[in-house]
């Protein structure tokens, strides 16, 4: 069973997300444990102070290092390589799926939450073993982010989902860099919007070719960075990327 801690200033925030969804049902079934602590826990003052002024002026405030320090010492005693303390910061290396996959195989982490003007760089210097953002923008805390990391690993463990392929073949899947392809469901018809006869075909073969396409021209027009880089993996010359643009399962039936 995987155990995720996360150590927060406000850990009321986390009563409501990890109670639904793939997070809850993996919690109820015995795959995954969650642990909410309090950072202030780990203060001793009469205000269970976690914060000051930065040094050197500036706004905001910093969060201190003792109680961090404590509390991670505290969560885990002993840090072995199959744990790690995560500290989530907009200054952080980019979450990923490919980091997602690699949290999955550990069996204990330890998110810690940053909040104000930023955390003071002795933790992410030498408590934390990762610093992660889950993109270029800036959150009031890391508490949003905290949630993204959970759920998204959540589901790579093994008996979550329940079925295993639909995590290998989603968009950013090992293997993967391409978005998934556009995925339809009943009425066949709406609004005079018609689901492209191939996936009614019930050809299996025809329909795996029709994703493979219809995934790449979907890429190609919403990520055309990732679309790049599938090519480079690939090795493909410009003849077949212009036999892929000429090609497209989406231009008969309209975007997605």
């Amino acid at each position: 069973m995987m155990i995720f801690h996360v150590v927060t200033i406000f850990p009321e925030f986390f009563r409501g997300p990890f109670d639904y969804g793939v997070v809850g049902k993996a919690v109820e079934a015995g795959l995954l444990q969650i642990r909410i602590h309090n950072l202030r826990d780990w203060t001793f003052d009469r205000h269970r102070t976690v914060d000051d002024r930065p040094f050197g002026g500036g706004e905001g405030m910093v969060l201190k290092p003792e109680p961090l320090f404590l509390a991670v010492e505290s969560i885990l005693p002993e840090r072995t390589p199959d744990t790690k303390v995560v500290l989530m910061s907009a200054q952080g290396r980019l979450y990923s799926q490919a980091v997602a996959r690699e949290y999955a195989c550990l069996r204990e982490i330890v998110l810690l939450c940053g909040r104000y003007e930023g955390v003071d760089e002795r933790v992410a210097l030498h408590l934390a073993d990762d610093e992660i953002s889950i993109g270029d923008f800036v959150l009031s805390g890391g508490e949003l982010a905290a949630a993204v990391v959970v759920d998204s690993v959540a589901r790579l463990l093994p008996g979550v989902l329940g079925n295993e392929a639909s995590s290998v073949r989603e968009s950013f899947s090992s293997g993967n860099p391409l978005l998934d392809c556009p995925q339809y469901t009943r009425p066949a018809e709406f609004r005079g919007w018609k689901v492209p006869e191939t996936l009614l075909s019930g050809h299996h073969e025809e329909i795996r070719r029709w994703r493979a396409r219809a995934a790449l021209e979907k890429t190609a027009r919403r990520r055309p960075d990732l679309l790049e880089k599938y090519w480079k993996e690939k090795g493909s010359t410009n003849e077949q990327r212009v036999a892929h643009e000429t090609d497209s399962p989406e231009k008969a039936h309209g975007h997605s």
